[in-house]
This record gives structure tokens, C-alpha cells and sequence, in this order.
């Protein structure tokens, strides 16, 4: 991993950070509040934070060194990213949520929403990350 994909990584990683917040803290929030029993308490979780940052950054540098895997020349970096989101929401998000869904008792809507929020965020992240590692030059 050069440098460029390190801090295109590093990058991801803070954007996968804050774009869980909004979905998971804002936006699902007070879907999460109404099922207490199944998460840890809000001051507990304080305390796991570092755990998630380094899963974000992980993520983040993972998600970058796959997408060089597979970068393809001379297409175009916007078609590129958004089908490279895609194909991680396809094989990770949607999946994790639905097997989420079938061991624990979570409403389908809010899994329904799980599924598109981080489903747009992964093809969002797809789109920066293919931008970040484009070459000189490419569009």
C-alpha cells in the first residue's frame, strides 16, 4: 500500500466515521432509544468508542486496498466508484443487516433503513474513494 492509498484509506476511514454518526446517531437515533435492551448503555458505549474508530479506519484501509484491486483504466471514475459501492453494500451491508435482522429482534423498517442509509453511504464512499485514487489525468 503506497502512500496515496494509505491516506485515501486514512480518509475513508474518518468519512465511514462520521457518516455512521449521522445514520446511526441522527438519523436512526431514537429508532435505536426505543430498543434499549439490545445495545449497551449510552454511557458504556462512551467508553467503547476507540473500538469503533479503529474498526472505521480499518474499514477505511481495507475498503481503499480492494478498490485498487480492481480499478479498471479508462473508466470512468465517477461509474467506477458508485459500482464499487455498490458491490460492498451488496456484499457486506445488506447481508450483515438481513442476518442482523433474523438473530435479533429488530423491526424490519428499521432494518429496511439500515440497509438503505448504509447502502448510500457505501456507494458515497465508493465514489470518494475512487476520486482520491484516480490518476493524474483521469476523469
Amino acid at each position: 500500500m503506497d502512500r496515496k492509498c494509505l491516506l485515501a484509506g486514512l480518509a475513508t476511514g474518518v468519512l465511514s466515521l462520521l457518516a455512521g454518526f449521522l445514520v446511526h446517531g441522527q438519523l436512526l437515533g431514537a429508532e435505536y432509544a426505543k430498543l434499549g435492551n439490545l445495545f449497551r448503555p449510552q454511557a458504556q458505549q462512551a467508553t467503547m468508542f476507540p473500538y469503533m474508530v479503529v474498526a472505521h479506519l480499518i474499514f477505511g484501509l481495507a475498503f481503499a486496498w480492494v478498490y485498487l484491486q480492481g480499478k479498471k483504466a479508462g473508466v470512468g471514475t465517477l461509474g467506477q466508484g458508485a459500482r464499487y459501492g455498490l458491490a460492498v453494500a451488496l456484499l457486506a451491508v445488506v447481508p450483515m443487516y438481513l442476518i442482523y435482522y433474523a438473530v435479533q429482534p429488530m423491526p424490519g423498517t428499521l432494518v429496511a433503513k439500515q440497509i438503505l442509509f448504509d447502502g448510500v453511504v457505501m456507494v458515497l464512499l465508493g465514489i470518494a474513494i475512487a476520486y482520491m485514487l484516480r490518476a493524474p489525468g483521469e476523469a
